[in-house]
């Protein structure tokens, strides 16, 4: 399975937080599936850490140096992505998951995520 790891499940996972099912667990670290973090989602964070909504223990860099250790795949951001952006309706409000929609859309990617609206979409989703 090719996985796109939504927000708040990556900061869950990376801090082994309980509200992260346990099979979602498994799933992201079952070495057979193929697990993303969308170059989106790194510049969501860094907002929000700039902002003062987002404290990750050891601060932002910290943050980056578990995405990487965890061997996470960094999924950039394509032209071809940011085109369907402009097409999808306009179900979800945030930028940033309307960005992951399109990626898993056009990547065939399933989204890690328990965000009811990113599920109304015509995509795979996990949880």
């Amino acid at each position: 399975m090719n996985l796109l790891i939504d927000a708040h499940a990556l900061v869950w996972f990376l801090n082994g937080d309980k509200r992260l099912p346990e099979s979602v667990r498994d799933a992201i670290e079952d070495t057979e599936n193929d697990r993303f973090v969308s170059i989106a989602t790194i510049w969501e964070i860094a907002i929000k850490t700039s902002l003062g909504k987002f404290h990750y223990p050891g601060g932002f860099k910290n943050f980056l140096d578990l995405v990487d250790e965890n061997s996470f795949d960094l999924l950039p951001v394509s032209t071809e992505h940011t085109l369907l952006v402009s097409s999808l309706e306009f179900i979800h409000r945030d930028p940033f998951d309307r960005l992951l929609v399109a990626q898993a859309m056009i990547n065939e990617l399933t989204i890690v995520t328990k965000d009811a609206n990113i599920k109304k979409y015509n995509i795979k989703t996990l949880w």
